[in-house]
């Protein structure tokens, strides 16, 4: 009968690394998309809805390019482009989650979050051939480009890769 090696069996299991923390990308994903599908049925086109007036709106937009609408008017060969870099990307951070020990839980919430941010427009672009975006920060005048919460959990765990960056370089 087979020995059991505990050393391989402990191995193992830190192979799956911090793939735990997948479950808050699909928190991302799901509150992305559900969002998306509530704001595309209640809201018309480019008509604002305040929240907080002065400065903050839901306003249904679509954005065909990437960040702050770069390449928006680029005439197409973007969506696809910008879907595969973000598949790419996608299977990157992945593979990098994979390989954390689980002790990495501020990296594996950062790698999570801009995961789980980077699918949830993926499925838009796929879907609709533009990113769906609503959330309008505004004062006066000035607004800041139009965002949505994969955007902003790619922001979230990009600042948080920044500190973690920091910390480590403090330690």
């Amino acid at each position: 009968m087979p020995e059991l090696n505990s050393e391989k069996i402990a191995s193992s299991s830190s192979n799956q690394g911090a793939l735990v923390w997948l479950w808050l990308s699909l928190l991302v994903v799901v509150l992305d998309q559900v969002t998306k599908l509530w704001v595309a049925s209640s809201l018309q086109y480019n008509m604002p809805m305040a929240v907080l007036p002065g400065f903050i709106d839901l306003r249904l937009l679509h954005n065909e390019g990437a960040a702050w609408s770069f390449l928006a008017t680029a005439g197409g060969w973007q969506r696809w482009f910008l879907t595969g870099l973000a598949i790419v990307v996608s299977i990157i951070l992945v593979i990098w989650l994979s390989r954390l020990k689980r002790g990495d839980y501020l990296l594996a919430v950062a790698l999570a979050l801009v995961l789980g941010g980077a699918v949830g427009n993926v499925i838009d672009r796929i879907l609709y051939g533009y990113v769906i975006d609503f959330i309008d920060v505004y004062y006066s005048a000035w607004h800041w480009p139009a965002f949505n919460l994969a955007d902003s959990a790619i922001s979230l765990g990009a600042i948080i890769l920044i500190i973690d960056a920091l910390r480590s370089q403090a330690e």
